[in-house]
């Protein structure tokens, strides 16, 4: 059974960063995975932020501007997101996301939010 765990969430003013972490386990195919970071403000849709495939090539919201980084470890199966200048529109639940053999997996969410 493949489980994704993000880490890394929490409060922070604007202007800051943050560094979300997500680990995925039960798998052996984390490597050949696209993985991508979405997420759901109050009120909202979820949205996808950011995506990044087996070969390491990165996709990004229109609303990142340059301010945020996927990557991804396949030797620690994690994928993070590295979240700079944070703006308090950026605030919500930040879920990871794994596309693994045609399957679909989610994780629980860890939330951002950004005062003002």
């Amino acid at each position: 059974q493949v489980q994704l765990v993000e880490s890394g969430g929490g409060l922070v003013q604007a202007g800051g960063s943050l560094r979300l972490s997500c680990v995925a386990s039960g798998t052996i195919f984390f490597s050949s995975s696209l993985m991508g970071w979405y997420r759901q403000a109050p009120g909202k849709q979820r949205e996808r932020v950011a995506i990044i495939d087996s070969g390491s090539v990165t996709k990004y919201a229109d609303f990142v501007n340059g301010r945020f980084t996927i990557s991804r470890d396949n030797a620690k199966n994690t994928v993070y997101l590295q979240m700079n200048s944070l703006k308090p529109e950026d605030t919500g639940v930040y879920y990871c996301h794994a596309l693994i053999r045609s399957v679909n997996y989610w994780g629980q969410g860890t939330q951002v939010t950004v005062s003002s």
